[in-house]
């Protein structure tokens, strides 16, 4: 049974940083992508960045490029999510996701039916 297990979310002030973890089960890391999601009250799922694990290329949705970063740490089978200069429009639930399929279209990573499994969420909240 692969489980992905989000952490570090919680309430920060505008401009602040967090850094999200998503522990893996062993079975979790043969997945060939990772990536990080986030949906807040009344929209739609969005993709903020994708992990490619065969040669750790890293990909980001524009709105968080440049502020965000991924980073994969095999040994420990967790997958962070480094998150600086947070505004109010940040807020939302973060979820870690991955992918069984090894893929090379780009396009793809971005897209949420492209993950087969998905964490629980964890709260990101950034005040005023």
């Amino acid at each position: 049974q692969v489980q992905l297990v989000e952490s570090g979310g919680g309430l920060v002030q505008a401009g602040g940083s967090l850094r999200l973890s998503c522990a893996a089960s062993e079975r979790s890391f043969s997945m060939y992508h990772l990536a990080w999601f986030r949906q807040a009250p009344g929209k739609e799922r969005e993709f903020l960045s994708a992990l490619r694990r065969v040669d750790s290329s890293t990909y980001y949705a524009d709105s968080v490029k440049g502020r965000f970063t991924i980073s994969g740490d095999n040994a420990k089978n967790i997958v962070y999510l480094q998150m600086h200069s947070l505004q109010p429009e940040d807020t939302a639930i973060y979820y870690c996701a991955a992918s069984s399929t090894l893929s090379i279209v780009v396009a793809n990573y971005y897209r949420k039916a492209f993950y087969d499994h998905w964490g629980q969420g964890t709260q990101v909240t950034v005040s005023s």
